[in-house]
């Protein structure tokens, strides 16, 4: 689990993906207050940070319940790496990490609800564990350089 020590860290590479507008549905100039009231919730929710040899932060995950309720029993997740550490396995260990505590933790499935459709590594990571793009939303998503975009709705079921 994340600490509150960890949220500088965090924050420090979440900052720099909010801004890039390039692979989070996010405002671009999302404020710390806020960025950290989202991601670092109370269970149900839960954050986890991936860590180097060295101990330093390269990344963190969010997850928890997709709705509540009847339809409480679907996990979703949201994903940062550090774009200056990504291609290291950090991405794979956090998804993999929460897969197995969404499966521990009783959920029947998890559900990613806006994997953006030009982000082709985190499309492909996804399928390589399991996950199954649901349908993609034509121009869901208004990436900076390359205009409208679709979003992946993916989805695996335990």
């Amino acid at each position: 689990m994340a600490t509150p020590r960890d949220w500088p860290a965090i924050w420090t590479f979440m900052r720099e993906i909010a801004a890039a507008g390039e692979t989070f549905s996010w405002d671009r100039d999302i404020s710390e207050e806020r960025a950290r009231e989202r991601w670092m919730g109370e269970l149900p929710r839960r954050t986890v940070v991936a860590v180097d040899d060295d101990g330093a932060v390269v990344g963190s995950a969010v997850s928890g319940p997709n709705h509540e309720g009847p339809a409480a029993h679907i996990a979703t997740a949201s994903f940062m790496v550090d774009p200056g550490k990504s291609g290291r396995g950090a991405g794979r260990a956090l998804g993999e990490h929460v897969l197995a505590q969404a499966r521990a933790d009783g959920f029947r499935g998890m559900q990613f609800n806006a994997v953006v459709d030009s982000n082709t590594r985190a499309v492909n990571l996804w399928h390589s564990l399991g996950f199954t793009t649901m349908t993609v939303i034509p121009e869901a998503f208004h990436h900076p350089a390359k205009g409208y975009v679709g979003l992946h709705i993916m989805f695996q079921a335990f």
